[in-house]
């Protein structure tokens, strides 16, 4: 990959508008501006809106962080998105995502020894990514353990995450500089 098409500004190269959403990012509940905040400080309106439906859905969803953070991994694979995998697979693991299972989700295999509730959100991130559509079963499957409010969440989950992997493939985001887990090719 090439270097960093749309990297960090300093608070002197931004706009009056830009240093308003970078603040409320730094005020807020990530604490920083990285990842795929870099490139969308070019468009201050469509980074306060994706910032906002971001934190609803890593901090608030209704299907609670850990398996928020499992879809997000199964998107991040999807896309190839190595900030993301970068950023959220610890997370993933902080939350109790099982290390083998992180590890099989990069490896493109299918994990193994998965509760119930994780083989939903696999299943169903998987065929949502994979054939642009969720079979019956799954649907019902994920309606029934997360009802449908969850199952919401759990499609904007894969929304707000393939937006932003397509945001960071297309910008070519850099690494975090101390990223420890990082995406197989």
């Amino acid at each position: 990959m090439s270097a960093d098409r749309l990297g960090p500004l300093s608070m002197g190269q931004m706009s009056n508008a830009q240093r308003v959403v970078a603040q409320a990012i730094i005020d807020g509940p990530r604490g920083a501006v990285y990842g795929p905040f870099v490139p969308l400080l070019r468009s201050p309106e469509l980074m306060q809106h994706a910032q906002r439906m971001g934190e609803y859905l890593r901090f608030r969803s209704a299907i609670g962080a850990r398996l928020s953070e499992l879809a997000i991994l199964v998107t991040a694979r999807a896309w190839n998105q190595k900030v993301e995998w970068a950023i959220h697979a610890p997370i993933a693991a902080q939350c109790g995502i099982d290390r083998a299972i992180i590890d099989a989700i990069g490896a493109r295999q299918t994990p193994t020894g998965l509760r119930e509730d994780e083989a939903a959100v696999i299943d169903f991130c998987t065929e949502l990514h994979g054939d642009k559509r969720v079979s019956d079963a799954t649907y019902n499957k994920a309606r029934a353990l997360f009802g449908e409010h969850g199952v919401v969440d759990l499609m904007g989950l894969n929304g707000y995450y393939t937006f932003l992997a397509m945001i960071m493939n297309s910008a070519q985001t850099a690494l975090p500089q101390d990223a420890s887990w990082l995406l197989p090719d």
